[in-house]
Parts: C-alpha cells; structure tokens; sequence
C-alpha cells in the first residue's frame, strides 16, 4: 500500500475537525492481517480537553447489527435455529400477525421466518414514519423510552413480542425494509440460547475475541473513556438524549440489550471481530464461526424481487445488495465511491463504519459521534483516498 497516499486520509479527518464536522475520529486500516494505518484526530470531549485514543468507547448504535447477526449464526451452526423457523416459535408476540393495508389490515400469506430477520425482509419497521405500523413502532419505543431510568425498564423479549404485535408494513419476505428486525433477532437469541442476550454475546463472541471494552453500557472505571455525541452541524453543541431505548449515558445494565443499536466498543475491540470474519471465523487460535459459516453470513441475499426496495431507500448503497443485516458490494461500477467486489460490512446512525473486502484482504474501521450521520461525505471521502492507496 502506498503509506504517503494514506495519509492523505488522516488530513481529510483533520479537516473536517477543524471545520467543526466532527467533534473528533479515529481510523485504522488493516492489509494481510497487519496493521497499515492508524490516526486519531480531535477530541472525543471538547468541554473537557479530552483527546479521541485508541481507548475511546464509541456508541455503535447499527453497527451492532454485524455482532447479533454473528450471534444467530453461532445458533444456525449447533442446529439450535434453521433460517426458516418461524419467529413465532420462539417469540408468542409473532403469532398470528397482520399487514397493514389502505382497505384494513389483511393476515400474513406465511409467518415471519428467521431468514427474513436476518435480510431486513420482516415487514418490522422503526418509528417515526407517517403509516400506522411506522407509527405503532414509535408507539412502543415511546413508551420504553418513558420507563428507562425506572424500575419499569421494558427488556429484550418483551420490546420483541410488543414490537410483533403489530402491524407489518408488507408480508414477510415480499420487500426490503430497514427496521427493528436486528432487534427481534437479539430476544430470540436470548430465548434459544437460555441466557441474556448481552450475556451469551459475551460468553460466546466477547471474551473469546478478547473484546474487553464492548457491551451494552460503560461502568464507572470506564466512563471518563466514552466519547460525548455532537449535533449534526452545530458541533461542539452536544447531543444527550435517549434514543431508540438506548440509554444515552450507559452508565446502566440495560434491561433491553438492543441487538440492532445497543453496544458500545473500541477500534480495536471491533477490529478482532472484523479480523475474526477476514480469517473465515477465527482469530489468534480462536474460532467463532466455521469458514462455510463465514461465506453465508458475509453473502447478500436478497431476491430480485426485494433489492430495488433496498435501492429506492439507499441511492448512496447503488451496487451494494443486503444480507445477514450487512451490506455487500455485488457491482463496484454502480457504486458512488471506490469500493471491492464482495466488501461487506455496515455503520451507525452516529458515525461508527467498518468493511471488509475479503479478496483484498483489507479491513477499514472509523468512529466517531456524529447524531444522524451514518455514512458520510467524509467517509466517501476516506473511501475513495484508501482506494487510491492501494496501488
């Protein structure tokens, strides 16, 4: 890899904290397994001084979803679920469900299967849109947000089977659509494997990984390293607010381990889980996952049928396709920065990224604390200076 162009990406991070983009970021990119590039720029509390580090925790809101997708397939490998179980089986609030339609709600042509979790393809949506499942959504998530800081916290399979109860905005398996599907992934997680869901991330994917900093809150020892949240275009004004039913302060065992938003987690932490995809399942001797395994999870698949959904919802995603709640680039020449046939990997709704391209063998991962940002012009921007590097 050429090193000079590389650095090239830690000025356009400079940049864009002194242009008050981002309050502060760190970056790394890995090549063979080695580590290639690494910078950290600004300040991950500006009120207190307090520099970004390797150390700094970072909310990873949907980057999440990557790890609960892991999860489920540590289940589909011991035969603990198959991908076309029905939801119901594990959860009672996904029974007899119902779709929304203009001439009244309608019964599912067949019941939500574990598979259309895993695809985004449930007909779940969040909240906060003009229809009646988008606004029942928001109905449930209102009411948990008012019982966080309470004894009355609402937990994982209870958010699941309220979540359920609802109208489907399409018949499962029909669309594309993004939603609380990670979420409901998470509780029957939770209800096959015995155990809380953030405890079986732990005993099965954390400890093993050594991922010794990620999890759904911070305790005190901790906390002076969790980053602050700055407003979208009023940095350094920060952002402080509950959101999704996560709470904003982490300083909680939470209730509800949201498998789509909930963890928190360091560069490095989330750069054993993505080494430990790279390497087919396993890391420094440790295996997760089997390789055929890995090749499943990290392949798209939606059907013809649902990918313009994921298109019409995304133009910044042309040339990606979906699967096991990650993207996966299928047709670089469509998409609208510099990107690896086969590179899959997802953000948060803060600004956390991660890809991997296998074939490449080249990892990327870049946080910060952004509200309403996702991906970015600046991480299109680092995209396309790390493709020029590679030559």
């Amino acid at each position: 890899m050429n090193i000079e162009k590389l650095k090239l990406m830690q000025e356009a991070v400079r940049q864009a904290v002194d242009e008050k983009f981002i309050a502060g970021a760190n970056l790394l990119v890995l090549k063979d397994g080695e580590e290639q590039f690494y910078c950290e720029e600004g300040m991950a509390d500006v009120q207190n001084g307090t520099p970004v580090r390797r150390g700094t925790i970072f909310r990873l809101y949907s980057q999440t979803k990557p790890i609960t997708a892991a999860a489920a397939m540590i289940l589909m490998e011991r035969g603990q679920i198959e991908l076309m179980d029905p939801v119901s089986k594990y959860l009672e609030g996904f029974k007899d469900q119902k779709v929304w339609t203009p001439e009244g709600p309608e019964p599912v042509r067949r019941p939500m299967e574990i598979r259309d979790l895993l695809s985004m393809t449930s007909g779940l949506p969040y909240g906060g849109g003009p229809s009646v499942p988008e606004q029942q959504a928001q109905a449930v998530f209102d009411e948990a947000n008012t019982k966080l800081h309470t004894d009355q916290e609402i937990g994982t399979v209870e958010m699941a089977n309220r979540l359920g109860r609802n109208l489907l905005m399409f018949h499962p398996g029909e669309k594309f659509m993004y939603g609380t599907s990670a979420d409901v992934l998470g509780a029957v997680i939770e209800v096959v494997s015995g155990m809380r869901f953030g405890e079986f991330l732990r005993k099965e994917i954390f400890e093993p990984l050594h991922m010794i900093d990620t999890d759904f809150w911070v305790p005190g020892s901790k906390q002076y390293r969790l980053a602050k949240v700055y407003v979208n275009g009023r940095v350094p004004e920060e952002y402080d607010h509950d959101h999704l039913t996560i709470q904003h302060g982490m300083d909680q065992p939470p209730r509800y381990e949201a498998g789509g938003a909930g963890l928190a987690s360091t560069i490095d932490d989330y750069r054993r889980f993505a080494m430990m995809l790279m390497n087919g399942g396993v890391y420094k001797g440790v295996r997760i996952l089997a390789p055929k395994t890995v090749e499943y999870m990290t392949t798209h698949h939606l059907t013809p049928q649902q990918q313009p959904y994921l298109e019409q919802t995304w133009p910044n995603l042309a040339g990606y396709s979906y699967g096991n709640l990650m993207r996966v680039l299928t047709d670089p020449g469509e998409a609208v920065y510099e990107g690896f046939e086969g590179e899959y990997g997802w953000d948060g709704w803060l600004g956390t990224y991660f890809f991997n391209a296998p074939k490449e063998k080249l990892i990327m991962i870049l946080m910060y604390q952004l509200s309403d940002s996702g991906t970015t012009r600046l991480t299109r921007v680092l995209r396309n200076l790390l493709g020029a590097a590679m030559s």
